[in-house]
């Protein structure tokens, strides 16, 4: 992978330039810039063009979660990773469902931190399937109201799509999902981008999303 260009945007001072500064020891990583809010962080992506950006969610002015909004309304925009200071800070939910990529919390080990930013550019969800279920699961169940534009959505899949779709938000990995549905992990691959192309979604976290919102899957569900 060329050069992964990177925006930290945080409103603590000590917290942005640590990141930046932890960031910029990593060969294949380049910090462009920072930002102090979302605003800026909006600005900053646009000029300099990253391939990631480490959001804080709790910002003065425009917080990370219409940062987020923003930037994941342009398709060539930066895959954007939400910072928190707690694991079930229920603004995340809002900031996935924004267009994030994933979360850590804000205490992540550098290691941890520099396979999150890999993974990320790679253009994979940040979370293991299994996490990211449990993590939908848990913000789902604060907004039991289930969204009939995501259930809508949803005809546009074929019945293998929208199986798929389920065994995903289940927590069932590519090679899991084969397995369950005795088909090579190549065609579950293909099932899973064309989910993702059809409901005009990023990444696997929105799809798990997107199941969980339309009622396909039930929050709390076979956990």
């Amino acid at each position: 992978m060329s050069q992964v260009r990177i925006v930290v945007a945080d409103d603590h001072p000590v917290v942005r330039t640590g990141y930046a500064e932890m960031l910029g020891t990593q060969p294949g990583f380049t910090v462009v810039a920072t930002a102090a809010d979302g605003a800026e962080a909006v600005r900053v992506c646009r000029e300099y063009a990253p391939d990631v950006v480490l959001m804080d969610v709790r910002m003065p002015g425009m917080d990370g979660i219409e940062a987020t909004r923003r930037l994941a309304a342009d398709a060539a925009g930066p895959r954007v990773l939400i910072l928190t200071t707690f694991d079930l800070d229920e603004y995340v939910y809002d900031a996935l469902r924004a267009g994030a990529s994933g979360f850590l919390l804000k205490d992540v080990t550098a290691e941890r931190l520099f396979e999150a930013v890999r993974v990320i550019a790679a253009g994979d969800a940040l979370l293991a399937p299994a996490v990211t279920r449990r993590l939908i699961s848990e913000f789902a169940q604060l907004r039991p109201k289930q969204d009939p534009s995501a259930a809508a959505s949803l005809r546009a899949l074929t019945p293998r799509e929208t199986e798929v779709l389920r065994l995903l938000a289940e927590g069932l990995s590519n090679p899991e999902i084969a397995l369950r549905l005795t088909v090579t992990e190549e065609t579950v691959k293909t099932h899973v981008s064309r989910i993702l192309t059809k409901l005009g979604l990023r990444d696997r976290t929105q799809a798990v999303v997107t199941a969980y919102e339309s009622g396909l899957v039930i929050p709390g569900s076979r956990l």
